[in-house]
């Protein structure tokens, strides 16, 4: 996978916003109730974090760990971090210990910031979100919400989110880049490794750089 999809789909991740508003955040008794909020958070957010960007840019290219804290506390609030690892885990996450899960999900996510999270300075500065649908996941999983990133002469990026509404609150468990998913992408890489090792031994060699989340093969 090409390094500048691997940047977007972090970008696409941080660009999905943070926490709903708390008027959004009450309990809903349905995912349909819920579901009205989903694509509207996205374009809100969006918009707030590439005028943040925008505005501090000159900032982050001088303070880089500025702009790491900045990426990492917008990312922390909007991403599914664990359920999302105990998707890219799969089989060799069943009857994983929550501990061994969230090991591995910090080491992926630290993995990839520290290696993408500077190429959000080299973002177009006319990028915008367009939301183009918003509709439910089978089995009451969630919502597909469906974008664009729309780029200054450039073809516009489809980007899709898939989101759960936990406690009150939207979040991202899985980004789709012009098709590709996050969740599939890093479980075919790290099918082969786990076969071998265990999670935390996994993890580990992530967080040293034994093994780097690139998603190349």
């Amino acid at each position: 996978m090409k390094k500048s999809l691997l940047s977007l789909f972090i970008a696409s991740a941080l660009l999905a916003g943070a926490p709903a508003p708390a008027s959004a955040q009450a309990a809903r008794p349905a995912a349909s109730s819920a579901q009205g909020s989903a694509g509207k958070l996205v374009l809100d957010n969006s918009t707030r974090i590439l005028t943040t960007l925008e505005a501090r840019r000159a900032e982050f290219r001088e303070d880089r760990s500025a702009l790491k804290r900045f990426i990492e506390g917008e990312f922390n609030l909007v991403f599914d971090q664990n359920y999302a690892a105990r998707l890219v885990l799969g089989v060799h996450g069943r009857g994983a210990s929550d501990a061994d899960v969230k090991l591995f999900a910090d080491a992926l996510s630290d993995n990839l910031m520290s290696r993408y999270g500077n190429s959000l300075l080299d973002f177009n500065q006319k990028l915008r979100v367009r939301v183009k649908s918003e509709t439910s996941l089978p089995g009451d999983r969630g919502v597909r919400v469906s974008t664009e990133l729309l780029r200054a002469g450039g073809e516009p990026i489809p980007v899709d989110y898939l989101m759960r509404n936990v406690g009150g609150q939207w979040k991202i468990f899985d980004v789709m880049v012009e098709g590709i998913s996050y969740v599939q992408t890093f479980k075919n890489q790290f099918d082969g490794p786990l076969r071998q090792k265990s999670i935390p031994q996994v993890a580990a060699e992530l967080r040293t750089g034994k093994v780097q989340a690139d998603a190349g093969n």
